[in-house]
């Protein structure tokens, strides 16, 4: 998998919404701790346990060719010796000028490779304005 060391959960998280951003299969999985207790609940979506299966979803949703945007906003982050919790709003641009709003959490642990994303769970925001779409992209 991936070689890069993530010095930081910052340095991983940006790392994952580059890859999100770039349809990158191999830079997202690159952000994930290989293991089995690995978990991913896109919006609206099952939840997905391990490594294995959380690849599959990331290559079904890029296989999409939708080109997303995403700018975080509003990010609360907890960090405790070998753990970090990010809870991010993601405003979203679709390619065609579309708007969304997620809300997800994102938790990374220190492993001797660096910090790796152990969990995201992304749902979308309650309370979007007009001119959002209600989003089913990831």
């Amino acid at each position: 998998m991936s070689e890069t060391v993530f010095a930081s959960p910052e340095e991983a998280e940006d790392a994952f919404y580059q890859a999100f951003e770039t349809a990158n299969l191999e830079a997202m999985m690159g952000v994930w701790l290989d293991a089995d207790y690995v978990e991913c609940i896109h919006p609206m979506s099952d939840r997905l346990m391990g490594f294995d299966a959380i690849r599959a979803s990331w290559q079904e949703i890029f296989m999409n060719n939708t080109e997303i945007l995403f700018e975080t906003i509003e990010t609360r982050q907890i960090k405790h010796d070998n753990l970090a919790i990010h809870v991010v709003n993601e405003k979203l641009k679709i390619k065609d000028n579309q708007q969304a709003q997620i809300l997800a959490t994102n938790i990374y642990e220190k492993t001797l490779t660096g910090w790796r994303m152990i969990l995201h769970h992304a749902s979308p925001a309650p309370h979007q304005t007009s001119d959002t779409a209600k989003p089913t992209v990831h």
